[in-house]
């Protein structure tokens, strides 16, 4: 069978992929543009393995939102690189991820993965995530979401791509969108004192002890110290104790009561944060290279 322009065309439009591999799938199946598909799926599948060892530490974070406010979701995304991030067709795949958490029920990523990327279509999110990697040649991956709902509402703020944050309040939106840009510029540990992890608090209390007894003071003045810097350190990591953003003379806790306002939580997701991002040292692999092909 000739394979025509219009065959190469059409099998490009079906797959993402370069002309040329679209010419050489069909001429191998001599024309039949669905097993030439179901051929580079495979081959897609094949490059998607051969990627997934590489480090993933950019991408995006994506927040949606039903229509009363009441239920949302965030989600992160990840690419090894930011041009990538930028790219539409990952762009769009992340988006359609974030409608599909928003929309389902699933537990987890891997049970997430397993659902179509988009209602009433039967390619899963794996799927058309293999195909993107194939597509654009690089590693990528969803690494976390969380969907949550509540009675009161729900604000939210996005700093670029990079970092995004949802506020569940009670309270005008507007304020929750201030609330939402101080977590996101300042990143506090939890909403008050109370929600601070226990661990946390003890390996501070141990290390402020210890550089108050250091001083050489009388124990009553060693512990009014402790005291002094503790509070400090539950202002610092607190949202209601930190000053706020957009006027430093009051902190959030303030702000909230005079507006007779209340945050109860708030979920924060950076790009990439807490992976170890492999620093490549160009000489050195080069180096390398050079000395692989001298048989060293």
């Amino acid at each position: 069978m000739a394979i025509t322009a219009a065959l190469v065309k059409e099998l490009r439009e079906r797959t993402g992929a370069g002309m040329m591999e679209c010419k050489k799938a069909l001429v191998e199946t001599d024309g039949d543009i669905e097993t030439a598909i179901e051929n580079m799926r495979k081959s897609g599948q094949a490059k998607a393995a051969k990627k997934a060892g590489r480090t993933a530490a950019d991408g995006v974070i994506v927040i949606m939102m039903s229509p009363d406010s009441k239920s949302a979701a965030i989600v992160e995304v990840n690419c090894e690189t930011d041009f990538v991030a930028k790219d539409d067709n990952f762009k769009s795949f992340a988006e359609a991820v974030g409608e599909r958490v928003l929309n389902s029920d699933a537990a987890d990523v891997e049970a997430l993965m397993a659902i179509p990327l988009h209602e009433g279509e039967d390619t899963t999110i794996e799927e058309a995530r293999q195909a993107l990697v194939a597509k654009i040649g690089e590693n990528m991956n969803v690494r976390r979401f969380q969907r949550v709902s509540t009675d009161g509402v729900f604000a939210s703020y996005q700093h670029g791509v990079r970092i995004g944050v949802l506020v569940e309040m009670d309270g005008d939106a507007e304020l929750g969108r201030d609330i939402a840009m101080h977590v996101a510029a300042s990143n506090p540990v939890c909403v008050d004192e109370g929600g601070v992890p226990s661990e946390m608090l003890a390996k501070e209390r141990e290390i402020v002890e210890t550089q108050a007894k250091e001083s050489g003071k009388p124990d009553n003045i060693v512990e009014k110290m402790v005291e002094g810097r503790m509070r400090k350190y539950l202002g610092e990591i607190t949202l209601k104790g930190q000053p706020f953003v957009k006027d430093p003379d009051t902190t959030v806790g303030k702000l909230l009561d005079g507006k007779g306002a209340t945050v109860n939580r708030f979920v924060r997701f950076e790009v990439g944060e807490g992976i170890e991002k492999k620093v490549e040292d160009f000489r050195e692999e080069v180096m390398a290279q050079a000395a692989a092909a001298r048989g060293e």
